[in-house]
């Protein structure tokens, strides 16, 4: 299942994400966690000091090794260096599965404990003083949305992604790559309008979106959020010793988490396992095929975005069914 946490900075989506991917470790379930903001910190949630943040290797930096690996003998794509962040896969590309080992994993995911448990975490990498006047932010989260496309996941697998803040998920076709999205939104205007925003963004494309209403401090505070969002908001979160802890360095073990926040985190499982039976391949790689053909037309030579719409393979469908049909 692929998870989506976005929100407004400081919303507190970063803190969700690292609990929600604690709390699905604690119960055994394999899942890789993906810090796609550009601001990262999803290491330090998850307990890694800075030294062990900072060594992280960063997605962005090995996007040829990830692009010759899903390639694969796709016969459609001549080069790694033909494929782009929206490339969909076709007969002969490479899938990623969340349980196995492959050159990307090795390359570009680490190895988290968390109480015992292991996660592995992939990272976009920083924003450097190398990209400043020279690159944008999305040329490092397109690593994340290549490797998505390519990803087939099932029941009880997880992979979660701290997204980017605000609405710039809709830079690019990712926000599409989701089981479920999960929102963060404070009481406070600001809080919601990110949430509206969204909202009207994803209206056309099928995205399961649940609010989670975060700093909520009283009755007031959720008549608000309520009145704002209405029934998609899925639950709420208040004020944790536990977490303030985590955030001075010393989290507690995880099994300390109050009893109402860990209800709550059982309530988002509870959401995301429920969207399974809602997956639609076909629409999943129609999206896919929607915004490769976008990418195709915006590029100002011609030949380039002819070459690059030639790579669709209007045969495959990304689903359990095309692991058979695909070479790994």
């Amino acid at each position: 299942m692929k998870i989506a946490f976005v929100g407004k900075g400081g919303s507190g989506k970063t803190t969700l994400s690292s609990l929600f991917i604690r709390h699905l470790a604690a119960t055994g379930a394999p899942v890789i966690a993906i810090d796609a903001d550009i601001n990262q910190h999803l290491g330090p949630a998850l307990g890694l000091d800075e030294a062990e943040a900072a060594a992280l290797p960063a997605l962005g930096e090995r996007l040829p090794l990830i692009k010759e690996y899903l390639r694969g003998t796709n016969p459609r794509i001549a080069s790694a260096a033909e494929m782009i962040k929206t490339t969909p896969p076709g007969e002969g590309s490479r899938l990623l599965r969340v349980r196995e080992d492959n050159p990307v994993y090795e390359a570009c995911a680490r190895a988290v404990e968390l109480d015992g448990d292991i996660v592995r975490l992939m990272v976009t990498g920083p924003f450097t003083d190398a990209d400043l006047g020279v690159a944008c932010y999305h040329s490092k989260t397109g690593a994340v949305e290549l490797c998505l496309n390519h990803l087939v996941d099932g029941q009880g697998e997880y992979v979660v992604v701290d997204m980017t803040a605000g609405s710039d998920s809709f830079a690019s076709g990712m926000f599409t790559r989701f089981d479920i999205t999960f929102l963060v939104a404070e009481p406070t205007r600001k809080g919601v309008s990110v949430y509206r925003q969204y909202k009207e963004y994803a209206r056309d494309f099928g995205v399961v979106l649940k609010v989670v209403g975060n700093k909520v401090q009283g009755r007031d505070d959720l008549d608000f959020l309520r009145a704002e969002v209405g029934d998609d908001l899925l639950v709420t979160v208040g004020h944790s010793d536990w977490v303030r802890a985590l955030e001075k360095g010393r989290p507690p073990r995880f099994a300390l988490l109050e009893d109402v926040n860990r209800r709550a985190l059982h309530q988002l499982r509870t959401a995301v396992d429920a969207t399974y039976e809602l997956r639609d391949g076909e629409r999943y790689t129609r999206q896919m095929v929607h915004f490769h053909l976008k990418n195709a037309q915006s590029w100002g030579n011609e030949r380039t975005g002819a070459d690059l719409a030639a790579q669709i393979d209007p045969s495959f469908v990304l689903g359990e069914s095309a692991v058979a049909a695909t070479t790994v």
